[in-house]
């Protein structure tokens, strides 16, 4: 099927690329990826990666980052509700610890667990563009970019601005956010404040989550020094997140801040980046919401960073290193006390060769953990430019992920930690095709992942009522996926198609099917398509529609909806979910919403 797939989706690729051949370059060509060391143009890389620009956030009909996620084939967000409360991260068939989420660049892993790594979603108004990573990334970003990274970039300035947002909706939603910028002399500032609230669309899932963010850059007609604060405060029901048991009513509350300052030094043809940032991580949990002392779980994380990236420009290409330092500490009344020192040094040199129409990026990552040693991952990217829009390329390189905290001693009735796990590893390559146009980009890629030592909670046999943290011998996933996005005008209007799709085999059911707690669920086929139209001056609709096939054998389509109406310095907006009410389950045992509607007013002050 995947070669019938692949020759279907070349031959698509290729008309598309000819019907656009004499159309001017696109606007992703004035970006500059900031997901490496070593500054390059969007159309220059060579890898997959896909750009989630401003327009695409506006035009998304989401209204948080994972619904946002939950729009790029190859991605797979797992949610446990609605309003962003709780969600799990996935890229290309990898667990929720396997992927890797950084805001501007500083790294938001979590030691304890990776179902904490979206507790960072920032809100979608400060977010300029999201840059996103797909396959392995452990010689560009260290450990947890196992599967791939996703990139959150910042806005840097609003000039003076003050927007005002209010929604309510289905499931008595009530949401209000304001974001004002600030643009003095020497400085400016982007403060944002925001709440959204819900009584729950069925028993035990109503919430109450806050996001406060401060992005700050000072000293700007000198050295400038960028500073980031975020807090996220998150309270929720959380019935049946864990269990299946309709008695406990489990009840959660997490809180996720950063604080981080940076600056760059051009000097010749050097530029160093030095940062520093402190990240912390809180989570309660109340196995029956109304009898804390049944049972209850605290952890709180912090991890304390330093890094350098540098580049540098010579005749023979471009030279990037980096060093990144950071310790954690984690408490917790489950997990202990424990600590961890981690160190890792970055080294990769990009060669343009053939009239800079080759280009060969070779690098490696030497990594140290105090409780697992060293470790190397070396890898090399590899392009060629067909045409000034068209491009093949190819990757291979190691990756790798050490167990978190969790892996490691977590412990309850049904779940057993383990001391002795190993990190996972992978070896995988990828080949591509990418094309680039003011109207078009497009790209397929087929890549395959050999890995060993995979951890997943498994039984030994299906008597035994305990999962154990184990690690999987060797898993081999092989995939394909397809991506385009078309610009097209009508009456002067601006319009855009865009559409993905991607299709995962993996060996992990035949090694313990019905025996793992977290493998059974891959998505194995995903389509997803978009179509944002503008047939009047101020009124403009978007439709979304997501397919997909579970490897556990479930299907489902859903279809989301928005259309935005403006009368000059104000928006008013409906957006629908779900429209035709699909019964479907995206993890555990937890059933997704219905049909609902959320109705929502913005306005701007200049």
């Amino acid at each position: 099927m995947i070669n019938k797939l692949t020759l279907f989706s070349f031959t698509f690729f290729t008309i598309l690329c000819v019907n656009a051949q004499e159309v001017q370059k696109q606007e992703l060509d004035s970006v500059t990826l900031t997901s490496t060391r070593i500054d390059l143009p969007f159309k220059k890389n060579s890898r997959t990666i896909t750009i989630i620009t401003s327009s695409d956030i506006k035009n998304s009909a989401a209204i948080n980052l994972p619904d946002l996620l939950q729009q790029v084939a190859g991605i797979d967000i797992r949610r446990r509700g609605t309003g962003g409360s709780q969600a799990d991260l996935h890229i290309r068939g990898g667990g929720f610890d396997q992927t890797l989420l950084l805001i501007d660049g500083i790294k938001m892993d979590d030691a304890q667990t990776g179902h904490h790594t979206l507790n960072a979603a920032l809100p979608l108004e400060v977010i300029e563009r999201i840059e996103i990573i797909k396959g392995p990334a452990a010689r560009v970003f260290g450990q947890n970019a196992f599967n791939g990274a996703i990139n959150i970039i910042t806005k840097k300035q609003l000039d003076d601005s003050v927007s005002v947002n209010a929604e309510t909706g289905s499931f008595g939603q009530l949401n209000a956010n304001v974001t004002a910028g600030v643009d003095l002399e020497n400085s400016s500032h982007i403060i944002h404040v925001g709440k959204m609230t819900s009584e729950g669309y069925r028993t035990n899932t109503d919430y109450e989550n806050s996001n406060y963010v401060l992005k700050s850059i000072f000293n700007k007609k000198s050295q400038a020094i960028e500073m980031i604060t975020t807090f996220m405060d998150r309270k929720f029901g959380a019935e049946n997140f864990y269990t299946n048991n309709p008695t406990f009513h489990e009840y959660e509350e997490t809180q996720n801040s950063l604080i981080a300052f940076s600056t760059t030094f051009r000097k010749n043809n050097f530029k160093i980046k030095p940062r520093v940032y402190w990240k912390r991580n809180q989570d309660i949990f109340l196995l029956r919401r109304d009898d804390p002392a049944f049972y209850r779980n605290v952890h709180i994380s912090d991890k304390i960073g330093t890094e350098i990236n540098t580049s540098y420009t010579s005749k023979f290409g471009v030279t990037g290193f980096g060093i990144d330092m950071s310790k954690i500490y984690l408490r917790s009344n489950n997990l202990g006390n424990r600590n961890r020192f981690m160190s890792n040094v970055f080294l990769e040199h990009r060669f343009s060769l053939l009239n800079e129409k080759l280009d060969i990026t070779p690098g490696v990552a030497l990594t140290y953990f105090s409780d697992f040693k060293f470790h190397a991952f070396p890898g090399v990217d590899i392009g060629y430019d067909l045409t000034d829009n068209f491009k093949i390329y190819g990757n291979v390189g190691y990756t790798y992920r050490v167990p978190t905290y969790t892996d490691l001693f977590y412990n309850d009735p049904v779940t057993n930690g383990n001391e002795n796990l190993e990190p996972e590893e992978a070896f995988a390559q990828e080949l591509g095709l990418k094309y680039n146009s003011s109207r078009l980009s497009a790209s397929v890629a087929v890549f395959n992942r050999d890995a060993k030592n995979l951890i997943d909670f498994i039984r030994a046999d299906v008597s035994e009522d305990a999962f154990t943290a184990t690690n999987i011998t060797e898993v081999n996933t092989k995939g394909f996926e397809f991506d385009a996005n078309y610009n097209f005008n009508i009456y002067n209007y601006r319009q855009n198609v865009s559409f993905g799709y991607s299709y995962l085999d993996d060996n992990i059911l035949d090694q313990n099917e019905a025996l793992s707690r977290y493998s059974l669920n891959t998505l194995k086929h995903q389509y997803i398509t978009r179509l944002s139209t503008q047939l009047f001056k101020n009124v403009s609709q978007n439709i979304i529609y997501k397919y997909a096939e579970r490897t556990t054998g479930q299907t489902y389509n859903v279809w989301d909806a928005s259309i935005a109406v403006r009368f000059k310095q104000a928006e008013f907006t409906v957006t629908a979910n779900n429209i035709f009410n699909t019964d479907y389950i995206e993890s555990g045992f937890i059933p997704m919403p219905p049909s609902n509607v959320l109705f929502g007013l913005r306005y701007t002050f200049k």
